[in-house]
């Protein structure tokens, strides 16, 4: 028997109503917590933030919020709109009618996936550009960072603030190992736009606390070109953490990420953080699917044999201790223990390999 499209559409619309309204709640609750956070963090600093400028962080930091607890809203949006038309005993009638569960749980799993590819392509572009400004504030008031380094097609990019000012490094080539840049040209600025001299010089070595210029050509205004066997310049960055001063995953667009994982293979960094991300996003229509199959196990039983409740609970622990073992295998990709591609498609392959297995059994053992 074929599901009629006023069925298909009901069920579909009592899932993305529970969805919705999970996801606002989940929201609701991270924000409150999240913004007392910042509250506290910047308790903490000597200089004082405007209650305006926590609230702008917050609001930044909200869109990124919303995407991680989109899982989470979908199989409480899942299990709960599965147990409403099972205690209302619509699911029942609809078995009765000839709809098997397959049939019954297909319009879920449309919407699940369709809401997973509009996360992807339309909302994380968005996100991510407000968690880089959210970044940017953390850095200045939080974090006291003065410096800000970026990757481009054209190499290195470096801004640093100095006592009285800033200067600007560019390096055509890195060599991450080494920490050393070649072909490095520096702009050394005071206050905020006037120009002081230009320092050349063939490479760099990222040293403690300072960059180690090798015969340095420093050209100023009218002065002749002086030639120094080494110069320093201060820095912040250090070789444990200039990794991590170029832009995080999620921090860049999902359109964007082949790009820079590119990039960043070309100047000799690793990319495999910022690849596992981008497979990860692509795994995730696959994994709102497979939990909104895993949220119909554990709520579609027959109200008469009772348990039902503890069966919400232990689907609903279920989707929790897959986050975690989610987060588990996300941090071994990260490390390079296992492969990219299984780290980030293995979670959502798996849940949907035993969850469509439980059902089956369900409906047909």
């Amino acid at each position: 028997m074929r599901i009629s499209r006023t069925l298909s559409s009901y069920i579909g619309r009592q899932f993305l109503i529970s969805f919705l309204c999970f996801t606002l709640g989940l929201i609701l609750i991270i924000s409150i917590f999240d913004t007392l956070e910042l509250f506290r963090r910047v308790s903490d600093q000597q200089d004082e933030i405007a209650f305006r400028q926590v609230i702008s962080m917050a609001l930044l930091k909200l869109p990124t919020m919303t995407e991680k607890a989109i899982p989470f809203s979908a199989l409480l949006g899942a299990v709960f709109a599965f147990w409403r038309l099972n205690r209302n005993n619509e699911f029942v009638v609809a078995r009765a009618a000839g709809v098997s569960i397959w049939q019954f749980l297909a319009p879920p799993i449309a919407f699940a996936i369709l809401i997973g590819v509009f996360k992807i392509s339309v909302f994380n572009p968005f996100s991510s550009a407000m968690l880089l400004k959210y970044e940017i504030l953390e850095a200045k008031y939080i974090r006291g960072k003065s410096s800000l380094a970026a990757l481009a097609n054209e190499g290195l990019w470096f801004r640093q603030s100095t006592g009285d000012g800033h200067y600007i490094l560019h390096a055509r080539n890195i060599i991450p190992r080494e920490m050393r840049i070649e072909r490095v040209i520096v702009f050394l600025m005071q206050d905020a736009d006037r120009f002081v001299a230009r320092i050349d010089a063939p490479s760099a070595n990222l040293e403690d606390g300072f960059w180690r210029l090798e015969r340095a050509v420093v050209t100023a205004p009218n002065r002749p070109p002086a030639v120094y066997d080494v110069r320093r310049l201060p820095t912040d960055l250090t070789p444990g953490n200039i990794n991590d001063s170029f832009a995080p995953p999620e921090t860049i667009s999902f359109w964007a990420l082949p790009g820079f994982i590119k990039i960043l293979e070309n100047t000799g960094f690793s990319g495999v953080r910022h690849l596992l991300h981008w497979h990860t996003h692509l795994a995730l229509p696959l994994m709102l699917a497979a939990v909104v199959i895993l949220a119909a196990t554990f709520s579609l039983r027959p109200i008469r044999r009772g348990g039902t409740a503890i069966l919400l609970v232990l689907g609903i622990s279920t989707g929790f201790l897959l986050y975690f073992l989610s987060d588990v295998v996300y941090a071994l990709g990260v490390s390079s223990k296992l492969p990219v591609v299984m780290a980030a498609w293995s979670p959502a392959v798996i849940t949907s390999f035993l969850a469509t297995a439980v059902l089956f059994h369900l409906e047909d053992g």
